[in-house]
């Protein structure tokens, strides 16, 4: 039986009280994600890209805070240093995944778009009735990241906020 894959999008807000460039270096370091996000598992380099990083490809294995692991490859598709990083997902979700980082006159503002689709079969069997939670999921896999890298960089999180649209 085949079945639809569920569909999150989702936006995350981060006010960091830090340098863009110190920002970037850090959500760009892929390898040291673990050391600072708690939901990251497990990093490993497939493949190196251009020397700006575009079409590198990494697998990352982030668990959850409902319990449950998911990994999935993702490959840089643009990079625009130090304002804009894309990339595409392929895995256990599949889609795409948009930071946008700016200078403000408090730090660094940062946004996240993440728009994938579930692959897990049992996800998208109960999508209808776990959404929320999925969605909570998330909530807190980015706050942890936005606390994670204003304390790896010593700096404050001014701001978090996180959205799921629709």
């Amino acid at each position: 039986m085949v079945t639809d894959m569920a569909t999150y999008r989702f936006q995350t807000t981060w006010l960091l009280d830090a340098p863009i460039e110190a920002v970037w270096d850090t959500i760009v370091d892929y390898q040291a994600l673990p050391g600072w996000w708690k939901a990251v598992d497990q990093v490993s380099q497939i493949e190196s890209g251009s020397p700006d990083g575009t079409g590198g490809v990494w697998t990352i294995a982030w668990k959850t805070p409902l319990g449950y692991s998911i990994a999935f490859r993702s490959t840089t598709t643009r990079v625009e240093e130090p304002y804009l990083l894309e990339l595409e997902a392929v895995g256990e979700v599949e889609g795409n995944g948009r930071w946008e980082l700016q200078s403000t006159d408090e730090g660094t503002l940062v946004h996240y778009f993440w728009n994938v689709k579930t692959t897990k079969a049992w996800m998208n069997l109960l999508a209808v009735f776990i959404r929320p939670l999925m969605e909570w999921n998330h909530h807190v896999v980015m706050e942890q990241g936005g606390k994670g890298i204003a304390n790896h960089l010593g700096a404050k999180l001014l701001r978090q906020e996180n959205k799921s649209l629709v």
